[in-house]
């Protein structure tokens, strides 16, 4: 019986071990601009990209499409992407150099670059440097 308990203990902690380590997520490079449209592409390729910003931190984005905003956050090893009204991104919230939006089923946290929300080139009819096509 000692031994048989001792093998399930064993068998166990090896079990636990190996989830554990399992867990350990790879690396996310930040996204810049290259990283952001192939993003965009996958996860919305019908929509036209008016205008996109990259949080400072390269952890998330929020790109105009017409009245709506695409919105991609870094959540554990990967992406989540979700579409919310543009009104809704405009009038999110900054707390402690965050901007928080409020999405459904979630609420991402995209660094600013110290600057206010929302930035000139999200807002303003010439989106020079920032303005690309899916």
């Amino acid at each position: 019986m000692l031994i048989q308990v001792l093998g399930s203990a064993v068998a166990v902690s090896l079990l636990v071990a190996l989830a554990a380590w399992a867990r350990i997520s790879r690396a996310t490079p930040p996204l810049d601009v290259e990283g952001a449209r192939a993003l965009l592409t996958l996860e919305f390729p019908d929509e036209r990209v008016d205008a996109l910003w990259i949080a400072a931190d390269g952890a998330g984005l929020i790109a105009r499409s017409g009245d709506r905003a695409l919105v991609l956050w870094r959540k554990g090893d990967g992406y989540v992407a979700r579409e919310t009204a543009w009104a809704d991104a405009l009038s999110a919230t900054v707390d402690k150099g965050r901007l928080k939006l409020k999405i459904a089923d979630g609420a991402p946290r995209l660094a600013l670059n110290g600057g206010a929300w929302p930035p000139a080139e999200l807002v303003s009819p010439g989106l020079a440097s920032h303005e690309f096509a899916a």
